[in-house]
C-alpha cells in the first residue's frame, strides 16, 4: 500500500512539474505578445468589490457604466445602503440582472456596515490572504472569482482569478481537466503560475481569450500557442 501510494505521488508530481512547465512558457510568451499589463488603481477594495457584483453576466463596458451611474446618484456607499431599492436596480440596469444586484450590493453593504461600524474595507489588508478569503465568501452573490479578483487587484494578495475567458482558454491549452469546475479552477490553475505571474498571466489570458482565442472560431493562424494547446491538435488539419 505504501508503495503504491509513494508511486501516485510520484506520478502527480511529476504530472504537476510538467504542467507548471507548460504554463510558464504560455506566461512567457503572452508577455513576449502582449507585453506587461498596466497597474490600474485599486487602492479601494469596497469600489472593486461592487464593481465585481455588477460584471458578472455582462461585460466590462456595461459593468463601468452601471458603476458609473450608481456613484453618480449616491455620493457614497451608505447611501446606496439606505436607498430604496427600486433606486439602486434603476442606476445599474445597464448592467443586466438589476433585480438579482441592487439588493445583493444593498445586503453585502449592510452586512459589512453591521460588522465593522463603518464601509471600508482596508482592514482586510492586515488578514492573511486565506482569512480574507474566507471573509470576503461569506457574503451572498460574492464567490471564488470575485473574491479572487479584490484579493489580487485591491489588497496585493496572491490569488487567480479565474474568468471565463481564462476558463475557456486554459482549458483548450490543457491546463486543467476538462471537466474541472470554475471554483476548483482558481486552486488548480493558482498552483500552476508562479504567484509573482497572478496579475500579468491573468490579464494576458483575458486578453489572449478576447482577442484571439474566441469561444466561436477561435483565430488559431494568429495564436502564439498552437505546438502547447491541446485544442489546436484536434482540428481536422492537424490530427
Amino acid at each position: 500500500m505504501r508503495n503504491h501510494e509513494a508511486q501516485s505521488l510520484r506520478c502527480y508530481n511529476a504530472a504537476m512539474d510538467s504542467l507548471q512547465k507548460r504554463a510558464k512558457e504560455i506566461h512567457r510568451r503572452l508577455l513576449q505578445a502582449y507585453g506587461r499589463p498596466s497597474k490600474g488603481n485599486y487602492d479601494r477594495p469596497l469600489d472593486l468589490l461592487i464593481s465585481t457584483i455588477l460584471s458578472q453576466n455582462t461585460n466590462d463596458v456595461n459593468r463601468d457604466r452601471a458603476f458609473h451611474s450608481l456613484r453618480e446618484r449616491f455620493a457614497t456607499w451608505d447611501l446606496v445602503r439606505d436607498a430604496k431599492p427600486t433606486e439602486v436596480v434603476d442606476a445599474i440596469r445597464v448592467a443586466g440582472l438589476a433585480n438579482r444586484k441592487g439588493p445583493r450590493i444593498q445586503q453585502v453593504l449592510r452586512e459589512i456596515s453591521d460588522e465593522k461600524r463603518g464601509l471600508d474595507l482596508g482592514f482586510l489588508k492586515g488578514f492573511e490572504p486565506e482569512e480574507a478569503r474566507r471573509w470576503l465568501l461569506r457574503f451572498h452573490g460574492v464567490g471564488p472569482k470575485t473574491a479572487a479578483i479584490v484579493m489580487l487587484f485591491a489588497l496585493n494578495m496572491p490569488a487567480f482569478p479565474v474568468d471565463t475567458h481564462v476558463y475557456r482558454v486554459t482549458g483548450r491549452l490543457g491546463l486543467r481537466e476538462a471537466k474541472l469546475s470554475v471554483e476548483k479552477a482558481h486552486e488548480e490553475l493558482g498552483k500552476l503560475f508562479a504567484v509573482d505571474s497572478y496579475y500579468d498571466a491573468h490579464l494576458n489570458l483575458i486578453r489572449h481569450g478576447r482577442e484571439v482565442c474566441h469561444a466561436r472560431r477561435p483565430k488559431c493562424e494568429r495564436c502564439v500557442l498552437t505546438d502547447l494547446c491541446e485544442y489546436f491538435k484536434t482540428l481536422p488539419a492537424h490530427k
